[in-house]
């Protein structure tokens, strides 16, 4: 029989393993503790009653013997009526308060000491309806004092004495509680005590037996997995032992098949990464805005307008020297704002009647690098999708802002603004690398360019409100340009 419980021990998989070991330890200790809370519960269950109970006794007003009797005396002598009377209220409190400590009587004496409460507050009421139906006859004050004297007088006397009994013996029996309770409490701690040491002892032999068949066999695997870390993809495992290792071998050895396969896959795929960056650098140089550019030109030289023809060429050379700058990916700052002020140079000829532009960055961040092409583009997006969808003037304004462990450059216009959905929704095509219109694309690739140059901590961040403008920071490191 031994023999074969630990046949089928070994050959259940490492959930079953665990799971088995945790009901193992987890069933005694949920006894014990179902075994405390019971007895904690039913001690804490009547001892609430009781102090419930008393509780509601002390809510019976002290006074209610003297404030009861001088009620009644002030009724049948004639300074009160009988409706300015308060015995009605003081009665009907009484028999409301004995109705709650019915609820709570923990003994059968307390509950005959509650009947003959109520009796008396019966009998009360018998005795002020007899004085009040004497009054309305008239003539009857001898009656009525007789009534107060010899009846009234003596059943709150009663009335009071009840009470009070009732409380103290409720007290009394809270007392004995407590004791009963301190005695469960001693015999639960010394069962638990026992049942501590059976549980140690238990999670001993679990904790020595149930591990070493689990890790046994994963210590040989990673051994395997060692030496694939090294660089040794000869190597292949032949580990059966265990429901689940078993499988875990032969994952292993597919991996290691595989593992080349998926070296060479990972260099494929940074190259074609490393063109994509390319090609998108050169898509950044649109061609129409080369085309729109040199028309400009020549309707300024048409208009005679010679100097501007010569800054025009001079931003458009200036702005193509730094697109190309040697095949570099990352350039300063300086350069950047360069090549930018070129390209506003260039629109705000063509546009000067919708666009103005200012570029304020501190000459302290002129010495950190950028990765090529950052700024422009997010410029470009602010003049054709902002400003020209805006009926009026417009303005980009480029400012530097110096931060404690990073900077920022902002783009800010003034244009139309995105509403909260657009920008959510640009937001998401961004961030979840799947950007499906051009000029999302052009605002992800630009973050991706900063994320994999310096960092996921890095890239752009944007701040739309519809019909006021746009705000669009780059957030980048210290780091300096070495070129």
């Amino acid at each position: 029989m031994k023999k074969r419980v630990k046949a089928i021990y070994e050959n259940l998989n490492l959930t079953s393993k665990i799971r088995y070991s945790y009901l193992l330890l987890l069933i005694p200790i949920v006894l014990v503790a179902v075994f405390g809370f019971y007895t904690m519960w039913k001690s804490n269950r009547e001892y609430d009653e009781m102090i419930d109970s008393v509780v509601v006794a002390s809510e019976f007003s002290l006074d209610f013997k003297k404030d009861f009797d001088y009620e009644a005396y002030l009724l049948f002598v004639g300074n009160k009526t009988i409706e300015e009377s308060k015995l009605d209220s003081l009665l009907d409190e009484a028999n409301r308060i004995v109705s709650e400590l019915k609820k709570y009587a923990t003994s059968t004496e307390n509950s005959k000491r509650l009947k003959s409460v109520s009796m008396y507050l019966n009998n009360l009421e018998t005795y002020k309806e007899r004085i009040e139906l004497n009054l309305i006859e008239g003539n009857k004050y001898e009656e009525n004092l007789k009534i107060w004297e010899n009846d009234i007088q003596i059943v709150t006397t009663l009335f009071r004495e009840e009470v009070f009994q009732y409380i103290y013996y409720e007290i009394k029996d809270i007392q004995l509680a407590q004791q009963d309770t301190q005695e469960r409490i001693t015999s639960m701690v010394i069962s638990l005590g026992i049942a501590f040491l059976l549980i140690s002892a238990m999670i001993v032999v679990v904790s020595y037996y149930i591990p070493m068949s689990i890790t046994h066999p994963i210590k040989k695997l990673s051994e395997i997995t060692d030496q694939v870390a090294k660089g040794n993809l000869t190597v292949h495992s032949d580990i059966k032992a265990g429901a689940e290792v078993g499988i875990l071998n032969d994952s292993l050895n597919a991996m290691i098949d595989k593992l080349h396969d998926l070296v060479e896959q990972v260099k494929v795929e940074q190259i074609r990464l490393r063109k994509a960056e390319f090609e998108l650098l050169q898509a950044q140089i649109n061609p129409h805005f080369l085309y729109n550019t040199l028309d400009a030109i020549v309707w300024l030289a048409e208009a005679g307008e010679q100097k501007k023809v010569v800054e025009m060429v001079g931003s458009l050379s200036d702005f193509f020297r730094t697109s190309l700058n040697e095949g570099k990916d990352i350039i300063s700052i300086e350069e950047e704002l360069q090549h930018v002020r070129s390209y506003l140079e260039i629109q705000h000829v063509r546009y000067q009647d919708i666009l103005s532009y200012e570029i304020d960055v501190p000459e302290e961040l002129y010495r950190y690098c950028i990765p090529k092409i950052t700024i422009q583009p997010l410029v470009e997006n602010a003049l054709y999708h902002g400003i020209k969808n805006k009926r009026g003037m417009g303005k980009i304004t480029i400012t530097g802002i110096v931060r404690q462990d990073d900077f920022v450059i902002r783009i800010v216009d003034n244009g139309i603004g995105m509403t909260k959905e657009r920008l959510e929704k640009v937001w998401d095509r961004i961030y979840r690398k799947a950007p499906e219109e051009n000029e999302i694309y052009g605002l992800y690739n630009v973050n991706e360019r900063i994320r994999l140059n310096f960092g996921e901590k890095y890239g752009i961040f944007i701040e739309s409100t519809h019909m006021e403008g746009t705000i669009v920071d780059v957030r980048l490191p210290y780091n300096k340009n070495e070129s």
